[in-house]
């Protein structure tokens, strides 16, 4: 009799790698991103310069941050869709979201410490500037999953050293389709706070095209080229939020 076995998200190790372009690690890394990625849409990352400490940090700091008042958070906005603050929304009740742009530079976290603490946050800013450059994301309260291709749900239990790197709808039009964003959801049991952090990428100044080697006779191309800002504005119009799929639906061919 075979047992059966719960699915698991692939795990891939960066820590104590020569991943410098053109290596032999990083050639197998890449390709063990790539079969990753075409299969599951994410993957477990394992970066050993996450500390426990720092992971400590930027979850007081998130605690810190959302114990202000809501009249204080609303005033992070953005012409950008998401990008600025998230929340008091009937069919979410309980999700806020705020977002710091350029997280990565010290002008944009400072500018938005600035305005949430006019008087200024020195260790708000200087944890959240270096955890944004440590490229982090996840929580202690497991509630993370992902759904597979056959439709299971497979739960992911984050560690202070791991974060998970998903594909976003631009990855699928540069792939031609071959890589497609995974569906997840968020399960929330009981009463404890759960906080998350994400560092989203998007292209600016430079459309967004279908790789050409990855066009042929036998694969034409899915999309036509397309701003991602622009495409971000339709995904949260009606017909956007509506579409199955969104991109298909803004720029497919």
């Amino acid at each position: 009799m075979g047992s059966l076995v719960n699915p698991t998200l692939p795990t891939i190790h960066f820590s104590g790698k020569n991943l410098e372009p053109g290596s032999t690690p990083w050639m197998s890394t890449s390709k063990d991103v790539v079969r990753a990625l075409e299969e599951y849409g994410c993957f477990i990352a394992i970066y050993g310069k996450f500390s426990l400490e720092m992971h400590e940090a930027i979850f007081r700091a998130s605690e810190e941050l959302f114990d202000l008042p809501t009249d204080v958070k609303v005033q992070n906005t953005s012409d950008t869709p998401s990008h600025g603050y998230v929340g008091q929304e009937p069919i979410i009740p309980l999700y806020e979201g705020l977002g710091i742009e350029n997280a990565t530079t010290r002008e944009g976290v400072e500018k938005f410490t600035n305005l949430l603490w006019p008087s200024g946050n020195d260790l708000f800013c200087e944890t959240a500037l270096e955890y944004s450059r440590l490229v982090a994301g996840l929580d202690q309260v497991n509630g993370l999953e992902i759904k597979t291709k056959d439709g299971d749900w497979i739960a992911v239990d984050p560690s202070p050293s791991s974060f998970i790197v998903m594909a976003g709808d631009a990855c699928m039009g540069w792939t031609n389709g071959r890589i497609e964003p995974s569906n997840h959801r968020v399960i929330i049991k009981g009463s404890e706070e759960r906080y998350s952090l994400g560092l989203f990428t998007f292209i600016r100044d430079l459309k967004i095209q279908v790789a050409e080697e990855l066009v042929d006779d036998h694969h034409p191309a899915q999309f036509n080229p397309f701003d991602h800002y622009n495409f971000i504005h339709f995904y949260y119009t009606e017909e956007g939020r509506k579409s199955k799929c969104p991109l298909r639906a803004y720029c497919g061919v």
